[in-house]
């Protein structure tokens, strides 16, 4: 069916989002993949690097064009996006006239302890993702509200009202997926 690409917006190794997106690896339906597109690598981003790019933002940008979409898993940091999310996508933008997620079927999840999760954070990486021409999908939006042993550390989900709401999640983003045919597929029909 589909490779999905993920994105953790934290580079903690302990993050409960990293525990979220194991989740929904292991949820996910047969016939579907996701791997992760590591940030931790990447340096500050510089519009000086834009001429001369480092091979690991590089392998970054080749990583996002070779999936068929990617779900941003992000916690929230001062009511906003954590500052390597923020970077990543910098290097990702750039340079200029060459965003990777122009036209790429994009997702936004995430957990926290709170009532409204990481609601605030994902606002603004709409907004993000919105101007660098992402197609986000708009249904469900995924507010996971983590309690204590909610994500077991190999994608282990203790909840299965939560399991159901991953999998109904990842539904809906293979349906946005389907929309975006690649533009190489068109020429070839």
């Amino acid at each position: 069916m589909s490779t999905i690409g993920y994105i953790v917006g934290s580079i903690s190794s302990t993050s409960i989002n990293r525990k979220l997106a194991k989740a929904l690896a292991a949820v996910a339906p047969e016939g579907t993949t996701l791997v992760e597109i590591p940030i931790a690598d990447l340096g500050f981003y510089t519009p000086d690097a834009d001429a001369d790019y480092p091979a690991e933002a590089t392998a970054f940008k080749e990583a996002i064009a070779d999936v068929d979409g990617v779900i941003i898993v992000t916690p929230e940091y001062s009511r906003s996006i954590p500052g390597v999310l923020k970077n990543a996508l910098d290097w990702a933008s750039r340079p200029w006239g060459q965003g990777s997620f122009a036209g790429k079927p994009t997702a936004i999840i995430g957990t926290s302890g709170g009532a409204i999760s990481t609601a605030a954070a994902q606002q603004h990486l709409k907004a993000i993702l919105s101007h660098m021409d992402a197609p986000v999908l708009g249904q469900p939006e995924g507010y996971v509200q983590n309690k204590p042993g909610l994500f077991g550390e190999n994608g282990e989900v203790s909840d299965e009202g939560t399991v159901a709401f991953l999998q109904s999640y990842l539904a809906a983003f293979e349906t946005l997926i389907a929309r975006y045919v690649p533009a190489a597929e068109l020429v070839n029909a």
